[in-house]
C-alpha cells in the first residue's frame, strides 16, 4: 500500500491543537512538508518545531483569521508563492457555540458561514492551480457527524456543516477530471478542547456533573471510548496517499460506531 507522502506540500487549517495538530503530525510522519495554519504564531512555532523532519521537510507556519475570509485570501496571496505548489488542503476551523437553531441571531449563521464555507473556498481557490500543476490534489474537510445525523443543541453546526457537506461533493465531481480528490472526515467524541466546550455547555444546560455527561455520551459508542485525535488524523493521512486516489465524494465518520445510519 503506497502512503508515501515524500515531496508532497500539506497545507494543515487549525493546526495547533486538537485533530488539526494531529493531521499535521500524521502527514509529516508520511514525508509531507506541512505549513500550518491557524491564529496563534506562537502556538504554531511550538507545532511547527515538534514537526519530524526524517526526509528533509522543512516546515511553515501562517497566522490568519478565519473570521475575516478577505484577510486569509490576501495572506494566502502573499505567502504561497513563497512555498511549494500545495497538494494537500485540510480545511478545518473551530465550531460555533452550541443553542438551537431557531433561537440564533442571524450573525451567528453568518459568522459561522464565513468562517467555515467561505474560508475553505477562499483556500481551495487558493491552492487549486499548484494542484492542477503539479498533478496531484488531494482536500479533506473536517467537519462533523451532524452532516448525518444533526446534534442536539448544535442548531447552526448542524446547518453550516450539512452546507460545507453539500459544496464538498459539489468538488468532488467537478475537480474529479483533475485527478482532485475531495473528501470530509466525520470525527465523532474527540478529546480535543472543543469536546470539552460540548460537554460544559451540556454540564450547565442540564444541571450534570462532568462524569455524568461522559457517561451519557459514553453509552452512545459501541467501542466505548473517545477517540485520541491521532485517530481521525490517521484516516485523514489515508484519505491523503496515494492509495486513496480512487476515494472521492465520501464523507468518511471515525465515531467508533456512535452513528445509527448506514
Amino acid at each position: 500500500m503506497d502512503l508515501d507522502l515524500t515531496g508532497k506540500h500539506a497545507l494543515v487549517c487549525g493546526a495547533s491543537q486538537g485533530i488539526g495538530r494531529a493531521t499535521a503530525q500524521a502527514l509529516a510522519d508520511l514525508g509531507a512538508t506541512v505549513t500550518l495554519v491557524a491564529r496563534d504564531s506562537k502556538a504554531l512555532e511550538a507545532v511547527r518545531a515538534s514537526l519530524p523532519a526524517k526526509h528533509g521537510q522543512k516546515h511553515h507556519h501562517l497566522s490568519a483569521d478565519f473570521d475575516r475570509p478577505a484577510d486569509l485570501a490576501a495572506t494566502l496571496a502573499t505567502e504561497l508563492p513563497k512555498l511549494a505548489p500545495v497538494n494537500i488542503l485540510i480545511n478545518n476551523s473551530g465550531g460555533p457555540p452550541g443553542g438551537t437553531a431557531h433561537s440564533a441571531a442571524l450573525d451567528e449563521y453568518r459568522k459561522t458561514f464565513e468562517r467555515h464555507l467561505m474560508c475553505n473556498q477562499v483556500l481551495v481557490q487558493a491552492v487549486l492551480p499548484g494542484m492542477r500543476k503539479s498533478g496531484y490534489g488531494r482536500i479533506v474537510n473536517i467537519i462533523s457527524t451532524s452532516v448525518k445525523e444533526p446534534i442536539k443543541g448544535l442548531g447552526v453546526s448542524n446547518s453550516i456543516r450539512g452546507a460545507v457537506a453539500a459544496w464538498a461533493k459539489t468538488l468532488s465531481i467537478e475537480l474529479g477530471p483533475d485527478g482532485i480528490t475531495v473528501n470530509n472526515l466525520l470525527p465523532g467524541f474527540t478529546r480535543t478542547q472543543r469536546l470539552d466546550v460540548v460537554f460544559k455547555a451540556r454540564m450547565e444546560k442540564f444541571n450534570m456533573s462532568r462524569a455524568a455527561v461522559e457517561a451519557d455520551a459514553l453509552a452512545e459508542v459501541p467501542l466505548g471510548r473517545f477517540a485520541e485525535p491521532s485517530e481521525p488524523a490517521a484516516a485523514i493521512a489515508f484519505l491523503c496517499s496515494p492509495a486513496a486516489a480512487y476515494i472521492s465524494g465520501v464523507s468518511l465518520p471515525v465515531d467508533g460506531g456512535r452513528m445509527k445510519s448506514i
